[in-house]
């Protein structure tokens, strides 16, 4: 999925807002407050020293116009390697995917675009993201047997807006979904993905509701608030799931 330009026009217009609640430099509010730095496939260690973030800095007039700013957005992510964007992951089933994790767990993926062009948490479509989801465990099961550790161990993790969301959570074991805790992540896509639809296309209430939210805050402290829906962070053994998926 490619996001249309208002994806970014948003995250744009949102970064002036945080820079002058914050008194910071709008490059600054840039790097810490949207998901453009992952965007232009520059990683996710948020140095602002890498090469394709000081050229995008380099090029950005921070009096400009804001209809400038982001045209000069748009025309920076034609150049990058945005391919670089996506986690990298062990392996993929259906719309489910997972990564390893440094402290040895594993992260749950999700990919909203499907083949048939339903929506992918349509209630006609649960019965299929279940066969998915234990499939995937099932190839995360037989990857750990194949590196030696025991599958009980190992943690599995997932940080999203979707957690919110009734029909996501149904999918997964209660334990995972019970562990719910709000995370600030104003520069991930866990966040951010919210305002896109299965299209790439900007989900144009939520966003507006987002811009009008942070335009009456009055501290930099309240605009995580302006969200619509917050990131949720969840966590459940291996086990848990092999439950889930046994009954």
């Amino acid at each position: 999925m490619s996001p249309e330009r208002a994806f970014y026009d948003l995250q744009v217009c949102f970064a002036r807002t945080a820079a002058r609640l914050a008194d910071m430099p709008l490059a600054a509010a840039l790097l810490d407050c949207t998901n453009l730095y992952v965007r232009f496939g520059a990683g996710r260690a948020f140095d602002r020293t890498h090469p394709l973030w000081a050229a995008y800095v380099h090029g950005l007039d921070e009096r400009a116009s804001v209809s400038e700013q982001c045209e000069w957005t748009w025309r920076y992510l034609q150049l990058c390697p945005t391919h670089q964007a996506a986690p990298a992951v062990v392996a993929t089933v259906g719309c489910f995917s997972y990564a390893r994790e440094p402290h040895g767990g594993v992260r749950l993926h999700f990919n909203t675009q499907t083949d048939n062009g339903m929506s992918p948490l349509d209630s006609r479509q649960r019965a299929a993201r279940y066969v998915e989801l234990r499939a995937l465990i099932g190839h995360l099961r037989s990857h750990l047997g194949e590196s030696g550790r025991a599958p009980g161990d190992v943690l599995i993790h997932g940080t999203s807006w979707l957690y919110n969301v009734p029909a996501y959570r149904r999918l997964f074991p209660a334990a995972y979904v019970a562990s719910a805790q709000p995370v600030a992540r104003l520069r991930a896509l866990s966040l951010w993905g919210q305002f896109l639809d299965r299209h790439g296309g900007v989900r144009n209430d939520a966003a507006a509701m987002l811009l009008e939210r942070v335009d009456r805050v009055s501290t930099f402290a309240n605009v995580l608030s302006c969200f619509p829906l917050q990131a949720l962070a969840v966590h459940a053994s291996f086990a848990a799931f092999q439950d889930y998926f046994d009954k």
